[in-house]
């Protein structure tokens, strides 16, 4: 399957990300995310021909399913690129990152000129508690399987081509995926 990159990676509407970043990066500070929110993992029947460990996304479905022995898979809720944001093919992740930091790609500060060069990591960064890196062809796509310290966007249309799960799910998939997992988009 070959990759058909569209667009770079978003990971919130730019108005809600002006608005959480012109707030203060401190814990004491009222809205502060206390919870990674809920898991939305389900175990469901897999009757595909992927080998166990690998992560299929569907963009239709809004979901992450990450392959089981014995015909069993993984089933998490996941946010998707909203209408012109979308991408099929196949990635790996190649770099993984607790609470990571963000630096906006080029194109998507060139949409959005008061987004920031660099976002800390914390409570205010769109990447969440937890960020695997897809690469392609030996390349970072710029898209991400990440949290959110934003939990009631998970299941909707509204990234720039990343995938934005609860931080309690992408906590938990952080710690059973390596460098190498194999993951399809379609």
């Amino acid at each position: 399957m070959s990759i058909n990159l569209l667009r770079r990676t978003l990971i919130f509407g730019a108005g809600a990300f002006a608005a959480q970043a012109s707030a203060p990066a401190t814990a004491e500070t009222n809205g502060v995310p206390r919870s990674h929110g809920e898991s939305t993992m389900q175990i469901v029947d897999y009757t595909g021909a992927q080998r166990p460990g690998t992560i299929i996304i569907s963009n239709a479905d809004r979901t992450l399913l990450r392959v089981l022995p014995n015909g069993r898979a993984e089933l998490f809720n996941v946010s998707i690129g909203r209408p012109g944001f979308e991408w099929t093919g196949t990635t790996v992740i190649q770099r993984r990152a607790e609470w990571p930091g963000w630096r906006p790609p080029s194109d998507m500060r060139s949409r959005d000129a008061s987004l920031p060069e660099y976002v800390p990591p914390g409570p205010y960064n769109p990447l969440g508690a937890r960020a695997l890196y897809l690469y392609a062809n030996g390349r970072d796509t710029l898209y991400r399987i990440h949290g959110t310290n934003n939990q009631g966007t998970i299941g909707s249309y509204e990234t720039s081509g990343c995938f934005r799960m609860t931080n309690r799910d992408v906590m938990d998939l952080f710690e059973k995926v390596l460098n190498g997992t194999s993951v399809i988009v379609y």
